[in-house]
């Protein structure tokens, strides 16, 4: 097991920049209308948890609970973006940016859910994005990044069908307000890990651990996912671009040749990769490859509904940070399948124990762009966490750094090939609170000292800066087999 980062006074592992990177490269080879950026959340980063007005979400209750986050830690405070905005918008434009991707807390906006608008929720997102133009950065406005008003949770959260016209109303509030000046649109963040993690895993909010809560989330979230771009587009026609973004991991089987483990990463892939893009498509569930699934047509899916799921985006945000290595388990029912950990394999992990794979970016936009009538695919997230390690003034993060680079070489690689990539967003703009992990993991381009709320940017973000302006990556450079990383 090789035990990461390594030593900062040593070269890191060829696995950190793979030798399928195309080099030398520079900003240029993307083009001239290839969006730059860098993401947030507005759980993870706003704090200001009951400040003017804003209602409680399923996170505020959900960290509540003890045990259920790493050492009780909590988002009320997190990163003080709510009153901090301006400051962090200035080092994104600092670092060379053209474009901030952040999410709307659905709560400040509509305390209950539905109903009366919080009008000083609303203002704070029009000075947001207000503060994104003037300092020329495109704003896209995720829609839901995962903070459900409690309110909609007592009422039965995603397990309720009614959530997808609640969710549209929340839509057309948002595009009445903003859409005269947002650009792009993200309907929902990952639907998959919100409904998994938090409907069957219970590892995330609401905490339920149950099949049927998982199916019926999942179906509510892919009609909500059609029905929010439909109202978005029905405001919005000519201004906007719609999309939505989904999580996803390059599968392989854990044993080559083993035909159960093949046929186990279909059946995974087809969970953890396809599920929410097909039924956009017009395609449906991928019930062939997973028969279980067709219970949950049974009991939840209604007459039209495959129509309903359809929705012609004009972009998908394509969210990638790992591969998952696949093993038949006969245990499991769903999908007779199991991930097997990084940590259990002997390769270079990061403090997520995902492992270090920048390839799987490459792999999962080829195959998402390989889908006939797919849209455009933007990166939305991309990233890794690793430990920083204070030098005076200076952040050192070159495990992060050596990933980044890599990373966007495969955005190229897929481009080179005919994939339609619009754009790439880091994964995160700042450090800030990791959901279930709490503060441990830091993914930011800048460093935030919870303490003092600080912010430094790290060697990581000073690369991005001067890679956006212009800086050709060598492959000298690049290969960590021929530099020391502590320079």
């Amino acid at each position: 097991m090789l035990k990461l980062p390594p030593r900062y006074d040593e070269p890191l592992p060829a696995a950190f920049f793979p030798a399928s990177t195309p080099l030398p490269f520079s900003r240029a080879d993307f083009g001239a209308n290839f969006y730059w950026g860098a993401s947030a959340a507005a759980y993870q980063t706003e704090g200001a948890w009951q400040h003017q007005g804003k209602g409680p979400s399923i996170w505020d209750d959900f960290t509540r609970r003890k045990g259920v986050i790493r050492r009780n830690e909590h988002g009320r405070v997190a990163t003080d973006f709510y009153n901090r905005y301006e400051e962090d918008l200035d080092l994104a434009r600092g670092l060379g940016l053209t474009d901030f991707r952040f999410s709307v807390a659905w709560p400040r906006v509509l305390p209950e859910g539905i109903g009366a608008v919080n009008r000083r929720g609303l203002d704070y997102y029009d000075r947001l994005v207000d503060a994104c133009l003037e300092r020329d950065l495109r704003p896209m406005l995720t829609l839901y990044h995962w903070d459900l008003p409690s309110a909609l949770q007592a009422r039965g959260g995603w397990t309720n069908r009614n959530i997808v016209g609640w969710f549209s109303e929340y839509a057309q509030i948002m595009a009445r307000r903003l859409g005269d000046r947002v650009p792009h649109w993200a309907v929902i963040n990952e639907p998959m890990v919100f409904v998994g993690a938090g409907h069957l895993l219970g590892v995330h909010a609401p905490g339920r651990r149950h099949l049927g809560a998982f199916l019926s989330a999942a179906h509510h979230a892919t009609l909500a996912q059609a029905e929010g771009g439909r109202a978005l587009r029905a405001l919005l026609p000519d201004t906007a671009q719609i999309g939505t973004t989904f999580s996803c991991s390059y599968l392989t089987p854990f044993r080559p040749g083993n035909s159960y483990d093949q046929a186990a990463t279909r059946r995974a892939d087809a969970l953890l990769n396809r599920f929410f893009v097909e039924p956009t498509l017009g395609l449906g569930y991928p019930v062939a490859e997973l028969p279980a699934l067709r219970w949950l047509l049974d009991r939840y899916q209604k007459s039209g509904d495959e129509q309903r799921m359809k929705f012609n985006f004009d972009f998908w945000g394509v969210q990638n940070y790992t591969r998952e290595m696949v093993r038949f388990s006969p245990w499991l029912p769903l999908q007779w399948a199991s991930l097997v950990p990084a940590k259990q394999r002997g390769v270079p992990y990061t403090d997520m124990g995902w492992e270090v794979f920048p390839e799987s970016l490459y792999h999962m936009l080829k195959q998402f762009g390989a889908y006939p009538n797919a849209p455009q695919l933007i990166v939305t997230e991309s990233g890794s966490a690793f430990p920083d390690e204070r030098q005076g003034k200076r952040v050192a993060d070159p495990a992060r750094r050596a990933f980044l680079q890599a990373a966007i070489g495969q955005v190229l690689r897929a481009k080179r090939e005919g994939v339609d990539v619009g754009g790439y967003f880091s994964w995160s703009l700042t450090d800030n609170f990791e959901w279930a992990e709490g503060y441990g993991p830091r993914f930011g381009l800048i460093h935030i000292d919870y303490e003092t709320q600080q912010r430094t940017v790290k060697d990581s973000g000073r690369w991005y800066k001067s890679f956006l302006k212009g800086e050709t990556l060598e492959a000298t450079e690049a290969n960590p087999a021929q530099q020391a990383v502590n320079r």
